[in-house]
């Protein structure tokens, strides 16, 4: 048998970004929010088959102690890395929650409402919630314009109600 050199076209690149939860082609992002001034601090992106905290692990996002990072299960991880996060729990098969860890996980919940809030801002860019049928190498930039575009919007808005 001879070894066939491999081609590089477009299907050996689409590979990479292939989802098999979604059955599509996806892009993941990543957004840090300032809690008290509803800002996006940081953002970063990758191809969508790629893990939550392995995407935070290799953004390098780091915050000193007096910070806390409120995050969903998609981190569990990240407890030995910061170890002033909050991370809810999860439950297994055998054992269920309890009445205290479902409380706690309510009190996370809402204290995240307001980093959902801020996704859902940009989603109506519709960057994040239709297709995106650009150019995957300059998604992040756009991306990132629109969170100045966002961040610019809320300054405005802040210095109209001073």
């Amino acid at each position: 048998m001879r070894n066939k050199k491999r081609i590089k076209n477009r299907n050996n690149k689409q590979k990479l970004y292939y989802s098999g939860k979604k059955k599509r082609h996806t892009l993941k992002s990543q957004v840090v929010v300032c809690k008290s001034s509803q800002k996006i601090l940081c953002t970063s992106f990758c191809n969508g088959k790629r893990h939550d905290f392995k995407l935070f692990k290799e953004s390098k996002v780091r915050w000193v102690c007096g910070i806390y990072a409120i995050t969903d299960s998609g981190y569990l991880g990240i407890k030995r890395l910061q170890k002033t996060s909050i991370v809810p729990k999860r439950r297994s098969k055998k054992t269920p929650l309890t009445k205290d860890e479902k409380q706690s996980n309510r009190c996370i919940s809402a204290q995240r409402v307001l980093n959902e809030n801020v996704i859902g801002k940009i989603k109506r860019f519709k960057i994040l919630s239709d297709k995106y049928r650009n150019r995957r190498k300059r998604f992040g930039l756009r991306f990132n314009l629109i969170a100045a575009i966002y961040n610019l919007e809320l300054e405005e808005r802040q210095s109209k109600l001073l």
